[in-house]
């Protein structure tokens, strides 16, 4: 491998060990992780996150990670049409701390690999905050099928919100079409005024899902298990 290529095979790496935990029912398998890269001067580059949820952990409102119970599924909105399901989940860190320990560590990570660039297209876009979804295009039919990343938006506080950009994860995405049984992942960002605490409802073309508002009771459940679990110094 060269050093050129080693940020692209680890992004690669998250986005399969992401898959993987969140794999459901009806989606393709997630392919198997593949070993950490290399830094360009071929020293094994050090792991900061730990350090990173750390500092994340004295944010005010935050209930500690380690400690939820719940999987990706369960904090997905999907969007089915006849060709082809959207999955979206959010990447909020008061909503990925929800997820059990392994599902978060590799949300948490999939954003991580991402930061320079999210930080760039803030900037780019003047957003002093930004929200974060991660967003899969699953085929469900025969043959070869196309998609179109930008028609997928989110309705929150009372307005649209498009993709400020769409940072792909898996090669081939800007292709936009998906072969059979394909699946293409990519990290939405939005403008950080899209609110995942408020009830939101998410689209593709034509289709809609409103489901937030039934998981919203969840998340909050979910949280004040957590504080209990964290205080009673009791893993899930």
């Amino acid at each position: 491998m060269t050093p050129a290529a080693a940020p692209y095979t680890r992004m690669m790496v998250l986005a399969a060990s992401a898959s993987m935990l969140g794999a459901c029912a009806g989606a393709p398998a997630a392919r198997p992780a593949t070993p950490a890269a290399a830094s360009s001067s071929g020293v094994a580059t050090v792991d900061t996150s730990r350090a990173e949820r750390r500092t994340a952990d004295t944010t005010p409102g935050l209930v500690p990670a380690g400690f939820g119970t719940l999987r990706q599924d369960d904090l997905s909105l999907r969007i089915t049409s006849s060709s082809l399901q959207v999955r979206a989940t959010p990447l909020d860190e008061s909503i990925i701390r929800l997820l059990s320990p392994d599902s978060y560590r590799a949300m948490f990570e999939l954003r991580r690999s991402k930061s320079d660039a999210i930080a760039l297209v803030a900037q780019r876009n003047g957003a002093r905050d930004v929200s974060i979804w991660y967003v899969s295009f699953f085929a469900v039919e025969r043959g070869e099928t196309r998609f179109s990343p930008r028609e997928f938006i989110i309705t929150n506080v009372g307005r649209e919100f498009r993709p400020l950009d769409v940072l792909p994860l898996t090669p081939g995405f800007g292709e936009q079409r998906l072969r059979q049984n394909g699946r293409q992942d990519a990290l939405y960002v939005f403008d950080g005024q899209l609110d995942v605490q408020q009830p939101l409802s998410v689209s593709y073309a034509t289709e809609r899902n409103n489901d937030w508002s039934s998981i919203l009771p969840v998340i909050e459940r979910e949280r004040s298990l957590v504080r209990s679990r964290a205080s009673a110094g009791r893993a899930p």
